[in-house]
């Protein structure tokens, strides 16, 4: 793992080649940023902005989207894949919001982590995004591009968001899990990281990297 010293150096440049890194998920409530984050699953964000205005203009509170019952709610979300799985733990969720938090999402982990389909990952971008808790989520292009370039050295997403919240200042912490996600789209990739064209390309620990790019 990198020191800290050179850890800052890196978080400084990410922050300043992505000033514009926010959540990618289009929502106008805890409640729809929830749903959005569980239909993003083993799906593209994309995928799910498109779904979510025709889901959320029928039903944008937890009593609306039980009502629209299984057969209507799978249609409205087949495209994001693993659906019936989706459909079932929205439903759930919806019942248990509505009957033991009055209809509002809870902004604890502990009570998030009750839900059906919601799990840390998922937890941590309701928090930080719906009611500003400072967190770290740690999906697939997080976990890749902290552990390529020092931040963590892990090999489950655990130990990746302890190790990123050792390594990354508090204050920071929101940021950086979509400025790390943006990092990954853009430049990082999984097969062919842009190792050339990456702003901190002097600082990263990737070994695998070359001055062409390819791994």
């Amino acid at each position: 793992m990198q020191d800290r010293n050179k850890l800052d150096v890196i978080t400084e440049k990410l922050k300043a080649a992505y000033p514009d890194a926010k959540c990618a998920l289009e929502h106008e409530s805890p409640f729809e940023l929830l749903i959005a984050t569980v239909l993003s699953a083993q799906c593209t964000d994309v995928r799910v902005n498109k779904v979510t205005p025709a889901l959320f203009s029928r039903a944008d509170d937890p009593e609306k989207m039980r009502s629209l019952g299984y057969d209507e709610l799978h249609g409205l979300i087949v495209t994001c894949g693993l659906a019936d799985t989706k459909t079932k733990n929205i439903l759930e969720l919806s019942r248990i919001l509505s009957e033991d938090f009055g209809g509002e999402v809870p902004s604890t982990m502990e009570e998030l982590t009750r839900l059906p389909g919601v799990g840390r990952k998922t937890a941590n971008v309701v928090l930080s995004n719906a009611f500003g808790v400072p967190a770290i989520a740690v999906d697939t292009h997080v976990f890749r591009v902290s552990n390529r370039i020092g931040y963590a050295e892990a090999s489950d997403t655990l130990k990746t968001e302890k190790q990123l919240m050792e390594n990354i200042p508090r204050e920071d912490w929101t940021l950086m899990h979509h400025v790390l996600i943006t990092h990954g789209r853009r430049i990082c990739h999984a097969r062919k990281p842009e190792c050339a064209s990456c702003c901190i390309e002097k600082e990263c620990a990737f070994a695998g990297k070359t001055s062409s790019g390819e791994n």
